[in-house]
């Protein structure tokens, strides 16, 4: 394993085995799943308080254990649900330290990106992971189709970044690195684990630094309107939105072009179709919940980082197109 330790401002970034010492020690606050306890019980069994996230919108989740969650380090040991639950209930308390020790490669464990409590002031300042416990064998145990989706929403990260108005050139040889790591780990007949972990961890970074833009709009909408998975939808959009954004950033895409075998639009899809996510229908999307999602898409402001912002018109063709029911005009060959 390529373990190291990158302190990078006011957090901390352990890449290697999931060891507690690397959280301060026993007796942190522990918020998990089932799946993610059992597949890391050393991080489980130190924990002096364990909280189970559930299914659901991180804000009401989080609202819901206000008053319940106690403690200075909040150890947040799962996907992006629980790391942005941890980080939601860290800014609504504003003295604790929010912690990950992610178990998929949603990247959320770098990023402030995040809803607040329910009841919680939207002024109030968010807040990232103080500490990051990135141990591959943990961050990439997903079976492999939804390892595969959560490869894309990384690659979406990556992909996105140097195409937004805060992109910057630490973030886009980050972006580039990570584009090509995760394409690597997706070349032969099994994943590499190890290398997805981190071209994800730096994904994470990009997007951290550069903020979300069209492609990270159209799927998040995909989830909160549609019911998508949160990796299927972004597997499913990531090879249109591509298109999408090189009209926008023709030269950022293809410098990331350059930086894959065979370009992007072909590495998204052979991932997608690993995943089983080579189209909306495929991953259940109700062809009627398209016109809502178009609406509720183009009210995003977050359309601006990735100028010019997106229109209902351009979105509702792009999700058709991801449906498999139109051409798309940004298709790339």
């Amino acid at each position: 394993m390529r373990e190291f330790t990158w302190v990078d401002g006011e957090r901390t970034i352990v890449f290697g085995p999931a060891r507690v010492e690397a959280l301060g020690g026993p007796g942190y606050t522990l918020l998990t799943t089932p799946r993610a306890a059992a597949a890391a019980p050393a991080i489980a069994e130190a924990a002096g308080a364990v909280h189970h996230v559930g299914p659901g919108h991180v804000h009401e989740l989080a609202g819901a254990l206000l008053g319940e969650v106690r403690g200075d380090r909040l150890v947040a040991l799962g996907g992006g649900r629980v790391v942005d639950v941890a980080k939601a209930l860290a800014a609504a308390d504003g003295s604790a330290r929010a912690m990950a020790v992610p178990t998929t490669l949603s990247g959320a464990e770098m990023t402030r990106g995040h809803r607040h409590a329910v009841g919680v002031p939207e002024e109030t300042p968010r807040v990232r992971p103080a500490v990051v416990l990135c141990d591959p064998a943990l961050a990439a145990s997903q079976p492999e189709p939804e390892l595969a989706a959560s490869s894309l929403n990384a690659l979406g990260h990556a992909v996105e970044g140097p195409c937004t108005v805060r992109a910057n050139p630490v973030a886009t040889l980050a972006a580039h690195e990570a584009a090509r790591l995760i394409a690597a780990g997706w070349s032969g007949e099994a994943p590499d684990r190890e290398t997805l972990a981190l071209g994800a961890l730096l994904a994470g970074y990009v997007i951290d630094s550069t903020g979300l833009g069209l492609h990270h709009v159209l799927a998040q909408t995909l989830v909160r309107v549609a019911g998508a998975g949160h990796g299927p939808a972004n597997a499913a959009m990531l090879p249109h939105t591509i298109g999408a954004l090189a009209e926008r950033t023709p030269e950022a895409i293809a410098a990331l072009d350059a930086a894959v075998p065979d370009g992007l639009v072909a590495v998204a899809r052979r991932i997608a179709e690993r995943a089983g996510a080579r189209s909306l229908r495929e991953i259940g999307v109700d062809p009627g919940t398209l016109e809502a999602c178009a609406d509720a898409a183009a009210a995003r402001p977050q359309l601006a980082n990735t100028p010019p912002a997106a229109g209902r018109e351009e979105i509702l063709a792009l999700y058709e197109a991801a449906l498999g029911s139109a051409q798309n005009r940004h298709e790339r060959v």
